[in-house]
């Protein structure tokens, strides 16, 4: 009789049991105005209850907007602007300037001639330079300690010697060596054999200077580039069985990019400006031809302002290709590339376009 009674209690007891639900524990969010104390918003206490109601939600709907200010910023922005005004007005107003004398050979043919030398000198310079240089980093950073010792001999000489001592001793070569021979080493084979002094003309000087003294500082520039990706990348490629040349121009120069660009487009301006030096091997580059001119006119001033304004007009070209040759290799470290000086003089203009139609468009 005892067993009947337990077997009809069981249930019962499990049907109140399972009336008896827990309160969920409050998440601090208040779902309306109506709320109960217990649903505000707050910080619960051991038993997971909130300590106290929270007051209605303050409406800041009728607040006006109260733009910040930024004194000192407009007093440096009308300073700066007072400076450029002055200094404008001084190039326009003072007649020693000469701009008519600027206009006048600014685009004169010998000028010309003497821009297109410089712009030789610099592409051929530049791209000898860099190849070079990117030779000697591979160089540097092999594992064989006699590699590594030229490569780190020929840095050290070149950027611790002055450009135009450099230009001057290539230059002068013939009094070191009167013939030039290539064949065998140390026998008397000679496949090829010139003068000095016919061989090293003004141009190969020049060319020979500048390519030189340029690879030394390519040289470190691509070093400190690829020492700039993660060397994890490197051992994660070769765990997949990517061949060592593929590692490099697939993985390691595409990241390296990004650090070496800047410095060296820094480098290519500097070698346009660089090759200025050349006047000494009276080679008629564009400042050795500004020279000749102002030294049979006496206009001094007025013709260095003309290779001034050309060595501007260069030196912002190359400005322009670096801006887009960076914006190309950020592809792999930006979510969202940057936008193209066209692209944000397109924006502004369908902006400003758009809101006055919608202002005169009726509702």
């Amino acid at each position: 009789m005892s067993s009947a009674v337990t077997k009809v209690a069981q249930p019962a007891e499990s049907v109140e049991a399972s009336r008896q639900v827990p309160e969920p524990a409050s998440t601090g969010r208040s779902t309306g105005p109506s709320a109960g104390p217990g649903n505000g918003q707050g910080s619960n206490g051991p038993s997971g209850t909130n300590p106290g109601p929270r007051g209605p939600a303050t409406d800041y709907s009728g607040y006006p907007l109260v733009a910040a200010k930024h004194p000192w910023r407009w007093v440096g922005t009308a300073a700066v602007a007072l400076g450029v005004a002055a200094v404008a007005w001084s190039l326009a107003t003072n007649p020693r300037w000469e701009w008519g004398v600027v206009a006048q050979w600014f685009t004169a043919q010998s000028v010309i001639n003497g821009l297109l030398e410089t712009l030789k000198l610099t592409a051929i310079s530049g791209l000898l330079g860099f190849v070079l240089g990117f030779i000697l980093a591979l160089m540097r950073l092999s594992a064989s300690p006699l590699l590594v010792s030229v490569s780190w001999t020929f840095s050290w000489i070149f950027r611790s010697t002055p450009l135009l001592v450099q230009m001057l001793l290539w230059y002068n070569l013939g009094y070191l060596y009167e013939k030039i021979s290539l064949g065998i080493p140390f026998t008397d084979v000679r496949f090829f054999e010139v003068q000095t002094t016919t061989l090293i003309s003004q141009f190969a000087a020049a060319v020979l200077g500048l390519t030189l003294n340029q690879a030394a500082y390519s040289a470190e520039i691509i070093r400190g580039g690829i020492l700039s990706v993660d060397q994890g990348q490197l051992e994660a490629a070769a765990a997949l069985g990517i061949p060592a040349w593929r590692r490099s121009t697939r993985i390691v120069l595409p990241q390296a990019m990004r650090a070496i660009l800047p410095t060296a487009f820094n480098e290519i301006i500097g070698l346009v400006k660089g090759t200025s030096i050349v006047y000494v091997l009276a080679y008629s580059e564009l400042f050795y031809t500004v020279q000749v001119i102002y030294n049979r006119t006496q206009q001094v001033l007025p013709l260095l302002l003309v290779a001034t304004l050309w060595y501007v007009v260069i030196t912002s070209v190359l400005s322009v290709f670096q801006y887009y040759i960076e914006r190309h290799y950020s592809k792999g470290a930006v979510r969202t590339l940057p936008l193209t000086p066209l692209q944000k003089a397109r924006k502004f203009f369908a902006t400003h376009a758009v809101a006055p139609n919608r202002a005169r468009s009726p509702r």
